[in-house]
């Protein structure tokens, strides 16, 4: 209890009480509507209902687990009913957007910090065009970017790649502003040039705020995945799977996507963060 596993399976155990109690109360009523007997209906039959129930309000937890692992191990990878094979068209977009994004926070960064006009005039409305909704934006794209004969992968990727630059961007201006002025006063000295100066630098010292916004950015750019596949009417990928079953009211078809979803992205920040140590370590920096 005194490490991190005690005080997190303590939380996890509190929100799986709250989250069956929760079940119960909000099928229940259901549950009565359709039982034989609804005056001799005693609580643990309608506990068990409840927790049964096809199409519920709110799934219980074990309902949740038992169609992911249905449309995981049970079903062929192949299958247009497999979370593996609509994970994977969300994730190949959402690492295709992840890359653009950084790429284009990281030039965004460097410009920012060499410009003192592009710092005044680009930086605020980097700032102002996370202030537009997504969902917003999303379909814009979606249907401008299909005029002209882009469909596919690209417009979703460029959704993610417009969520995720932002905080690149904004942690590499931090970071490569980082170094102290007696450092580069020193550089100066030694007659370094800009690009030196950059790669001896001011890089390495923004390897850490890089890694701490790559790790914010993959996960929302598997948001702007999902969110890139709901005006599209895509037949592959979490967001379609989620769209699909708010048509047909399958809610636990949906809070098993959102389960998989979520552990795809705690892969993804989990990956990152491996990275980061690797790459920390091989520079000699410490955490």
């Amino acid at each position: 209890m005194a490490g991190s596993i005690g005080p997190v399976a303590v939380v996890l155990l509190v929100l799986l009480t709250v989250w069956y109690a929760a079940a119960v109360w909000l099928d229940a009523p259901f549950a009565r509507q359709t039982a034989p007997d609804p005056a001799g209906l005693g609580l643990r039959e309608l506990v068990t209902l409840s927790w049964s129930q096809e199409r519920p309000v709110l799934p219980a937890p074990h309902q949740i687990v038992g169609e992911l692992w249905r449309t995981v191990a049970d079903v062929p990878v192949t299958s247009k009913r497999s979370l593996v094979h609509h994970g994977w068209v969300t994730l190949s977009s959402t690492l295709l957007g992840f890359a653009l994004g950084t790429l284009v926070g990281i030039l965004l960064a460097v410009l920012i910090v060499h410009g003192r006009a592009l710092r005044k005039s680009l930086l605020p409305w980097i700032i102002a065009s996370q202030t537009i909704p997504i969902l917003a934006i999303a379909p814009i794209v979606i249907v401008v970017l299909g005029s002209i004969g882009l469909k596919g992968l690209l417009p979703k990727a460029l959704i993610s790649a417009y969520l995720c630059f932002f905080p690149i961007a904004i942690g590499m201006v931090k970071g490569l502003s980082s170094p102290e002025p007696m450092q580069l006063d020193l550089l100066r000295t030694y007659n370094a040039s800009l690009w030196q100066t950059f790669w001896k630098l001011r890089w390495p010292a923004s390897v850490p705020f890089l890694f701490a916004s790559l790790k914010v950015a993959v996960a929302i750019s598997l948001v702007g995945a999902i969110v890139g596949e709901l005006p599209t009417g895509a037949q592959a990928g979490l967001g379609a799977r989620l769209l699909a079953g708010s048509y047909y009211g399958q809610t636990v078809q949906i809070w098993a996507a959102l389960l998989a979803a979520s552990l795809l992205a705690a892969a993804l920040v989990a990956l990152t963060g491996l990275a980061e140590r690797l790459t920390l370590g091989a520079m000699g920096i410490r955490r």
